[in-house]
């Protein structure tokens, strides 16, 4: 059976957030989690929405700070909320066990993310690293997906090499019966063959659509948030901004 057959059907993209907020998961670390979370965190608010951004675990922290990018990006500290940093740069289920004193629990972090969502106009969950990270108790980032109950938008790398790990992602977040919103590709400039050919196969392989997103100047507000925005069709977020 090809993968298009396995993804095919009501389980192909939705194409748009839920009113009440999206989950942006990512295929690996260092995707670009952060800076569409920022865009889609700081154009909902542009168009009146009230949206807030949370990172349920934070590690590598400093120099790595999630929220504090959000709220940078955003120009306000209501943008984005941290419910938790740890210093070690690693799964936040393994910095937890290298740090002292420091109790991590997966019950907590589900609750944290839960009471925000219910009472915040929309919430914009960015991911810790890829699906499969150790969060805690025993928990995957996953998990806490599934659990939320929010649609997941999917980040990945443009070239070489994503077609598996992106297909692989939405066939994960499907069998948790997440829907799938779309696909990001980062930093896309189309300089080689696979960047150029890529977007065309994850749909096919995935049934979702693909957005392509430039390389982006992440000291810039307005670079972040209109490049993530406009490359995004607008239906992405109405549900949100008409709510």
């Amino acid at each position: 059976m090809s993968e298009t057959t396995a993804d095919s059907g009501p389980e192909s993209g939705t194409g748009h957030i839920a009113e009440d907020g999206v989950f942006v998961v990512g295929t690996d670390t260092g995707v670009g989690k952060t800076v569409v979370t920022a865009g889609l965190t700081g154009r909902l608010r542009e168009r009146g929405t009230d949206a807030v951004a949370v990172k349920p675990c934070q590690t590598g922290y400093p120099p790595d700070d999630d929220a504090a990018f959000v709220q940078s990006v955003c120009g306000t500290a209501d943008a984005a909320v941290c419910l938790q940093r740890l210093s070690p740069p690693l799964a936040p289920e393994v910095a937890a066990k290298e740090s002292d004193d420091v109790t991590l629990s997966y019950e907590s972090i589900q609750d944290g993310v839960t009471d925000i969502v219910a009472t915040s106009e929309t919430t914009v969950v960015e991911g810790i690293g890829g699906l499969r990270v150790p969060l805690a108790d025993g928990r995957e980032v996953i998990d806490l997906v599934a659990d939320i109950g929010l649609p997941a938008l999917v980040v990945a790398r443009s070239g070489l090499g994503t077609l598996n790990h992106t297909a692989l992602t939405v066939q994960a977040l499907r069998r948790r019966g997440v829907p799938v919103v779309g696909v990001v590709l980062n930093e896309y400039e189309g300089a080689t063959t696979a960047e150029r050919t890529n977007p065309a196969v994850i749909e096919r392989m995935t049934g979702c659509s693909v957005w392509p997103v430039p390389p982006l100047d992440s000291e810039s507000s307005n670079s972040v948030i209109d490049g993530v925005s406009t490359n995004l069709p607008q239906s992405v977020l109405q549900p949100a901004i008409e709510r």
